[in-house]
Parts: C-alpha cells; sequence; structure tokens
C-alpha cells in the first residue's frame, strides 16, 4: 500500500491523513474497540451502586450488584488488551507501509544520508504512538464522554448538566497546552535530525579526525549537540507535565462539584430548590461515573505527544517520500571506445579547497593513458568523475557524445577496478559476475584467468565467500576488482592502482594482462607505478 499523494503545501495533519487511509479500517477497529469501553464503564458503576445501595438489606442483597461489577471488570480489562493489540497492528502496518516509501526515496538519493537516516528511524517510528494510542484515544474522547454524560442524565439530567459544564475549561486548557507541545515537539526533532547527521559525518569521518588528533573538539562538537537535543526534550517534557496537571485540576474539580450536589441533594441541604431527588443508590452510580466521562480526555492528554511527535516528523518523510526521484540518463553505450575529452576540469569536495584546477587533456578512442602522481593530487577523483563520486565543479568531461556536466548514468559504459572491490556473500564466480550478470562461465572464467586468480579454476570458481572478503587474500581481492573490469564488455576501463600491493614480478606478469584487456577500450590507469606509466600510450603527471 501507498500513500495517496497531496499536494506539498498540505499541513502536517492532513498529510498524515492521507498516509493513513489505506490502514483506515484498522484503525477504525481499534478506535471502536476504545469507545466500547463505555459499557463496562456504566456497568461497574451501576453494579457498584447497585451493591453500596442495598447493603443495608444484607451482604446477601449486594451479590447481585458486586458481580455485574466484577464481569464489568473483566469485560474492561478484555476490551483493554484488544484495543491494545490492534492498534499496535494498526501501527505496526502504517510503519510498515511509510518506511518503505522513505527507504525507496532513500536509496535514490532525495536527500543527505543523515535527514535520510534520521527520516527512515525516527520519523516513522513517531507514528508509532499516533496511530496505536492518539488517533483511537481522539475519536473516544469525542463520543465516549457524551455517551457517559446520556447514561448519567437519564439518572440526573442536572448532573449531566454540571458535566458538559465542566467540559468546556477541559477542552480550553487541552488546546492550549496542545499548541505549546507542539512548537517544542517541532524543535526537538530539529534538534534530533541535526545531531544524527553530526554523529553520521563525524563517523565517516572518523580517519580524519584522529589523523589531525581532533578528537577532543569533535567530542565537544557531538556533547554540545547531545546536551542542545536534552534541553529540547526537557521542555517537551515540562509541557507535557504541565498539561497533565491543568487537566486533572479541572478533572478534579468536576467530580468535586457532581460529589457536593449530590451530597447536598441527599442531605436535602441544597440552597435552591432540587431538580431532582436522589437515592443513595442513584447518588452512588453519578458519583462513580462522573470520573469515568474525564478518563477519556485523560487518555486523549497522555496521548497528544504521540501526534505532535508524528507531526513534527512529517515534513522530512513528506520530503523523502513525495520529492521528484532524480532519474539521470542513461545514454546508449557507444560501439567503439569512445573519445574522452577534459576542458578546464576543477573538482572540489569543499568550497574553495579544489583538489584539482583546470585539468585539460585529450584522449583519442582506444589509448591507454595513466594518471601518475603523489597521493591526494586528484588521480582517483578524475576516475570517480565518470561514476558520479566526485562532483565536477568547473569545466566539462566529454566522453563520446556524452556530457558530464549535465550528469548522465554512464555505469554501463564503464568496467571499473577500484582499490577496495565490493565483496558479497556466495562463490568467487558470483563474485565476478556482478560485473555482468549472465555472463557465460566460460567468459568468467576467462576473465578470472586474466586477472591472475588461481589456475584451478575448476575448483577455485566455486569457493564461498562472506561478505567480509574471508576466503579471499589481499591480492585476490585486487585480481578479483581486475576480473570483474575485464569481464564487463564496455569501451571504457577505469583502473585505481591496479597494482598496488604487488610485488614487481606479479606487476610484470599483470601488465601485459591489462594491455590485452585495454584492446578496444579507452583506458585511463591512476597508479603510482612507473612500470604501468611505460605501458601506457600517454602520461599524465599531475
Amino acid at each position: 500500500m501507498t500513500a495517496q499523494p497531496i499536494e506539498a503545501d498540505v499541513a502536517p495533519a492532513a498529510w498524515l491523513k492521507a498516509a493513513l487511509a489505506p490502514r483506515k479500517r484498522v484503525m477504525t477497529l481499534a478506535a471502536g474497540l476504545v469507545i466500547a469501553d463505555v459499557i463496562p464503564a456504566v456497568g461497574f458503576a451501576a453494579g457498584l451502586a447497585l451493591a453500596v445501595g442495598a447493603l443495608p438489606r444484607g451482604m446477601e442483597a449486594a451479590v447481585p450488584g458486586a458481580a455485574l461489577a466484577v464481569a464489568a471488570l473483566i469485560a474492561r480489562g478484555l476490551l483493554t488488551q484488544c484495543a491494545v493489540v490492534v492498534g499496535a497492528r494498526a501501527a505496526r502496518a502504517v510503519k510498515g507501509d511509510i518506511r518503505r516509501q522513505a527507504l525507496n526515496g532513500a536509496l535514490n538519493g532525495r536527500l543527505s544520508d543523515a535527514e535520510a537516516m534520521t527520516a527512515t528511524h525516527e520519523g516513522v517510528e513517531a507514528l508509532d504512538g499516533h496511530v496505536s494510542r492518539f488517533l483511537p484515544a481522539r475519536l473516544a474522547a469525542g463520543v465516549s464522554p457524551l455517551l457517559l454524560i446520556a447514561a448519567a442524565a437519564v439518572v440526573s439530567p442536572f448532573t449531566a448538566g454540571i458535566l458538559i459544564f465542566t467540559l468546556l475549561p477541559f477542552v480550553l486548557g487541552m488546546a492550549l497546552t496542545g499548541m505549546a507541545a507542539g512548537a517544542e515537539s517541532r524543535r526537538q526533532f530539529q534538534a534530533m535530525e541535526r545531531l544524527s547527521g553530526l554523529f553520521l559525518d563525524r563517523v565517516r569521518a572518523l580517519p580524519a579526525v584522529l589523523a589531525f588528533q581532533a578528537e577532543a573538539r569533535q567530542t565537544a562538537v557531538i556533547a554540545h549537540a547531545s546536551d542542545n537535543l536534552a534541553r529540547r526534550t526537557g521542555r517537551v517534557l515540562k509541557v507535557a507535565f504541565l498539561s497533565s496537571a491543568v487537566l486533572e485540576f479541572f478533572s478534579a474539580l468536576a467530580v468535586a462539584l457532581v460529589a457536593v450536589y449530590c451530597g447536598f441533594n441527599l442531605l436535602k441541604l441544597l440552597p435552591f430548590p432540587a431538580p431532582d431527588e436522589l437515592s443513595l443508590t442513584q447518588a452512588f452510580f453519578l458519583l462513580a461515573l462522573a470520573p469515568e466521562v474525564y478518563a477519556p480526555m485523560r487518555r486523549l492528554s497522555a496521548a497528544y505527544h504521540d501526534r505532535q511527535a508524528a507531526e513534527s516528523a512529517v515534513p522530512a518523510l513528506r520530503r523523502l517520500i513525495e520529492a521528484p526521484e532524480a532519474r539521470p540518463s542513461r545514454p546508449p553505450a557507444p560501439a567503439a571506445a569512445p573519445a574522452v575529452a577534459f576542458r578546464g576540469v576543477s573538482v572540489a569536495y569543499e568550497p574553495g579547497a579544489p583538489v584539482l584546477k583546470d585539468f585539460d587533456l585529450e584522449i583519442a578512442p582506444g589509448a591507454i593513458v595513466a594518471l601518475v602522481g603523489p597521493s591526494g593530487s586528484g588521480k582517483s577523483s578524475l576516475l570517480h568523475l565518470f561514476l558520479g563520486l566526485a562532483p565536477l565543479s568547473e569545466g566539462e568531461v566529454e566522453v563520446g557524445e556524452a556530457r558530464l556536466s549535465q550528469r548522465p548514468d554512464l555505469t554501463h559504459w564503464i568496467g571499473w577496478a577500484g582499490q577496495a572491490p565490493v565483496v558479497v556473500p556466495g562463490s568467487l564466480a558470483d563474485n565476478i559476475a556482478l560485473a555482468w550478470r549472465g555472463a557465460p562461465m566460460a567468459r568468467i572464467m576467462e576473465a578470472a584467468a586474466c586477472a591472475g586468480l588461481p589456475s584451478d579454476l575448476a575448483v577455485d570458481l566455486d569457493r564461498p565467500i562472506d561478505e567480509r572478503g574471508g576466503g579471499l587474500s589481499g591480492g585476490e581481492r585486487r585480481r578479483l576488482g581486475l576480473a570483474r573490469a575485464f569481464l564487463k564488455p564496455a569501451p571504457l576501463l577505469l583502473l585505481d592502482e591496479p597494482t598496488a600491493n604487488l610485488d614487481a614480478e606479479a606487476e610484470a606478469a599483470l601488465l601485459p594482462v591489462i594491455r590485452a584487456a585495454a584492446q578496444g577500450r579507452t583506458t585511463l590507469i591512476a597508479t603510482h607505478s612507473e612500470a604501468v606509466a611505460a605501458m601506457a600510450d600517454v602520461v599524465v603527471r599531475l
């Protein structure tokens, strides 16, 4: 199921209503079970009143009323348990629907990693209380008090009038505290989003933090953000406690008014003509029923924070789910090796700090180009431009008819071997075939042999490998990446340090293989090796 599409300027409450609409039936059932609690509540008050009213006639006369009260308590417990189970099931279904949509948006890169992480976890979890507690409580708060007041009106219309009159300040107090809680909840979610992004960025940059000995400074930054979140959470709790205190005051005041009226009515001491004459049984029924009138409102007040938390999460969820998916163009791969041209190219991961500036280079179709230079000179960044992993800050890169400034998807053009090949659980053959799904086994064996993987391929290609690369040495893992690049029938070959960590003999054996694999392809190799540079048609020193 998917959320119904709505306009971007719709309020959070309306967006939630549209998003939860597919699960409306199960949520209505949960609310119905909460409202059904009125029946055993009236039954308990009636049974207790009958038992107390019959006590002057002896204990035996009070047994039927006591039995009714006990039966009502049992029924009430069963209804409450059923409501909790159904509410939790509705919340689980809603969270599953929203999380699938949020993950789809996250995988399509619609938000930054930090925003996506916060939305898919904290944002989706914020819907739990809204669905399982607040929505049933809201419907019950609008219906249950009126049903209970109607039951009280059968016995004493004047008492019913007192209950209706005291509901007005109760509702007003809820509205005022609810608005304050909403503002604080939004600030708390924003603080949580900032802390999540900060923590994720620092974990990613942990090697750099350790290298520059900035642990103390970054710890202080994270501690400051954590303290800010703690302060925001404290303010939310402060408003919640204030709300509860105000509502409990009005609830106690209302029950006290009913108690005073019933007591003075029984004693015939009312300062005005009694609008109705109450017996002990009737008075006790009204006294037992009065707190129940406000119980649904108190439950709604306790769950009101869940609504504010859910609405605070809506902006992040909406941006993640409804943002237009960025679908880069996917031009068809050329039949022959393409020409490549770098024109005034600059690569800057941070503003004002380019790792490469004003780089120009013309590469003929089918040429082998070695990019040589010290670490940090931008060799890998140039290769990453083709994969969309590095920003093209200035200039243009032309690959055949494609322009990288237009951000096309050229992954099907490229055979890639990086410095840290990804390994997935499966056999060695499965890992090589990641570059070309459905490749014939003969081609897989040929690519593995060219990359220098073990000679007993008939046995070794079935070797199991776990997600950590267990079963592969460091050199074999590097050769696995080369085998993938060799296997893929791509017109553009990109190799990042293909002979790193190899001894001179192994490197010399691999060079003719790279030369053979580069036939018919335009090849760029980032390397520190002078032997690889000697093999290339063009050497560019950065």
